[in-house]
């Protein structure tokens, strides 16, 4: 029986299973995880300058599926076998094939991610994302994209909290109508681990 309940974002399809993942097999996969990914932390480039993301992270992914982000290219390093066994549990769920993951780790609430879209070339123009949380919940926030000039109007953001164990599906025209955050959260102690699947052109440019 399946646990999506639909997210009311006008133009986007976005869907949330709070608990997709039963507690003690995310606590499990949240443990290993964290010793078996090559955390790093990426270079990105912010209003004109290169910095360290305010995060831990590792690409992975099939031979191939590099990944360009923030002018930054990342080849991808190999599965590990925890994620290798839930990939086809996550694509049997979301009805869609990823052959990549971005790994996020925020090590308590003063790790974040700024205001953007998954809207880099190589997924395509309605990309399907499933974003797995494990770990300490936290706020995450959709944002209406707007014309230049045009003034902020009520309902133009939505803000979720995602569960220990939770998935969160991002498909049809997420990408081009909103934009999301990981705001921080000042006073968490606790860490979290994120798992953003997608499906990257491997075709030759």
């Amino acid at each position: 029986m399946s646990g999506w309940q639909p997210i009311a974002l006008p133009g986007a399809d976005v869907q949330l299973w709070p608990h997709w993942l039963e507690a003690a097999e995310a606590d499990r996969l949240f443990a290993e995880l964290q010793q078996a990914i090559a955390w790093e932390t990426h270079r990105i480039r912010l209003f004109g300058r290169e910095v360290a993301s305010p995060r831990l992270s590792c690409w992975i992914g099939d031979p191939g599926a590099a990944y360009t982000y923030s002018r930054s290219r990342f080849e991808p390093r190999p599965w590990p076998a925890a994620l290798a066994a839930l990939r086809p549990r996550i694509e049997q769920a979301c009805g869609a094939r990823f052959n990549s993951v971005l790994a996020n780790l925020y090590r308590d609430g003063n790790d974040a991610m700024g205001w953007h879209s998954d809207d880099e070339p190589e997924l395509g123009s309605r990309p399907v994302i499933a974003s797995l949380s494990l770990g300490a919940a936290r706020r995450f926030r959709f944002r209406r994209r707007r014309a230049r000039g045009e003034p902020a109007q009520p309902g133009d953001t939505l803000e979720l909290l995602l569960p220990h164990g939770s998935l969160l599906r991002m498909a049809g025209n997420t990408q081009q109508v909103c934009r999301h955050e990981l705001p921080r959260m000042r006073h968490l102690a606790e860490a979290r681990v994120n798992l953003t699947f997608r499906q990257v052109d491997t075709s030759p440019p």
